[in-house]
């Protein structure tokens, strides 16, 4: 049998509903990131760093994208004979079991592959977050304290922990409390959702787990709680450093907004931690004799004949002389048109944006349909939908996948609307 200390499990299966139509057709983990990633891409760059060379990843709602991307795991050295990367997805099973009805759940259905593996150790990741951590320390100080459980906090603003799940400590970091989002918290160490086990003692909590028929099969809200409660050796692990849950549109947006600053909060280019992913093959990006690019992340491919400020542009976009662009992020392979002006949007792949057009002007009413989703001033153009000439898009303003220029009543589309494929009458 073989034989690995740890082994990565990476929770990828989520939809992300919280990014609205970013991820209508695809799963939060494939979103792209900073002008040449993906979000799964840092996950998986943290494990091979860490030396980590087998990870199991769950996958579960629109994989298509997801999967294809990691492929055989060749851009992270995980396309190995003995480990490597491996694509987890529900499946039916002689019990009738088939979607993973949550965190715990995922990993108890997938038991046999961990134990082919027979690790001592397993390490437990969200594939939406963006951060470097190396794995190796927090597996040795899960070592030297003899844990059953550790668990990676950082620390959040006070005022902002009742939005986390928080870990109250001993002085030695073990835990005896865990308080998921109290409205009074007794201190600010937010669990990063990054948790090592040691893999017989999590196994038997799987199983008893999944025989619980009032579980939800949760690691926060049913694994952690039961462990605490047997009295078992739970510890923290503080992190430091840039950490950021993108799964958001305004936390996305800051996230990419945060590689733009004259001191960036997350360095890309540390050649000691690189972050590997799948690149294709394109030209170096071209700036033309009237082009500007002012703190701004400029990927392979493009070419830039406007101005383009405080932005992250991913590979093959074009921007036509006249444009302004400032504040916002711009997927792959999308057009705009001659004198455009853009600010603080978030526009997906493969867009085509007309001449004299303006995004996100005027006032920030927020969006009418989904107001829990797009309230922060954000415009969302979502992928392969276009925008005609000399239109006028306000904020918080949501134009639908492969809207075309038939869906638009008319060109005027006021803060806090929404542009859907066949058309809406705006108020």
């Amino acid at each position: 049998m073989v034989s690995k200390e740890i082994v990565g499990l990476l929770l990828a299966g989520g939809q992300g509903s919280r990014l609205g139509v970013l991820t209508t057709t695809t799963a939060k983990p494939s979103v792209p990131y900073g002008g040449k990633y993906r979000i799964i891409d840092f996950p998986l760059s943290n494990c091979v760093n860490s030396g980590i060379d087998t990870v199991g990843v769950f996958t579960q709602y629109q994989p298509l994208e997801l999967n294809a991307h990691i492929g055989i795991g060749k851009p992270w050295d995980l396309d190995r004979i003995s480990g490597g990367v491996t694509i987890l997805s529900p499946y039916q099973k002689s019990d009738n079991s088939a979607w993973f009805t949550g965190t715990a759940n995922a990993v108890y259905q997938n038991i046999h592959y961990i134990d082919k593996l027979n690790p001592k150790y397993v390490i437990i990741l969200s594939g939406d977050h963006i951060y470097k951590m190396d794995y190796a320390k927090m597996l040795q100080a899960h070592k030297n304290n003899e844990a059953d459980s550790t668990i990676s906090v950082f620390e959040v603003p006070i005022e902002e922990a009742n939005r986390f799940g928080i870990m109250n400590t001993n002085d030695d970091g073990s835990v005896y409390e865990f308080e998921e989002k109290p409205e009074n918290p007794k201190n600010n160490l937010a669990s990063m959702g990054v948790y090592i086990f040691t893999w017989d003692v999590l196994r038997q909590y799987l199983i008893d787990d999944e025989a619980d028929p009032t579980s939800s099969n949760d690691f926060g809200k049913n694994i952690i709680p039961k462990m605490l409660k047997d009295k078992k050796r739970l510890f923290s692990y503080e992190f430091s450093g840039y950490w950021k849950d993108v799964g958001t549109i305004q936390a996305y947006w800051e996230s990419n907004m945060d590689l733009v600053k004259r001191i960036p909060d997350f360095n890309l280019f540390d050649h000691k931690w690189k972050i590997f992913t799948v690149n294709p093959v394109m030209p170096a990006n071209y700036i033309g004799p009237s082009g500007v690019a002012k703190r701004s992340i400029i990927a392979e491919g493009c070419m830039i004949y406007g101005t383009v400020i405080n932005s992250v542009i991913s590979p093959g976009v074009q921007v036509a002389e006249g444009v302004v662009i400032e504040d916002s992020i711009i997927m792959a392979n999308t057009t705009i048109g001659a004198n455009t002006k853009i600010k603080k949007a978030i526009i997906s792949e493969n867009v085509h944006i007309g001449k004299d057009v303006e995004i996100g002007y005027g006032d920030d009413t927020v969006n009418t349909l989904r107001p829990d989703l797009y309230n922060s001033g954000i415009t969302v153009i979502a992928d392969c939908a276009r925008v005609p000439d000399l239109c006028k898009i306000g904020k918080n303003v949501v134009i639908d996948r492969h809207v075309t220029d038939e869906d638009y009543q008319h060109t005027d589309v006021p803060s806090g609307e929404t542009v859907l494929k066949g058309g809406i009458v705006y108020e």
